[in-house]
């Protein structure tokens, strides 16, 4: 991949400042800072979450083997 050097960025800011306005660059910059700031603070909590355990995984197969079945043909019990 090539490198973006001075040249490429110098063309690419006076692209933006022709296509929005000299007006609406600095509501684009704080726009953009704020969603760089959600974008990793929501990256940070995701990798704060603790991982579900695997308890929980063995509680619900016990459950699910203790759990008595009826065959509905034998008759109900008194």
């Amino acid at each position: 991949m090539p490198d973006i050097g001075a040249p490429e960025l110098i063309i690419i800011l006076v692209a933006v400042l022709i296509i929005f306005g000299p007006g609406k660059l600095p509501d684009l910059g704080r726009t953009l800072g704020k969603s760089i700031r959600e974008f990793r603070s929501s990256v940070q909590e995701v990798n704060e979450e603790p991982e579900p355990t695997t308890n929980s995984a063995a509680n619900a197969v016990t459950a699910a083997t203790t759990t008595p079945v009826t065959n509905p043909n034998d008759p109900p019990s008194a």
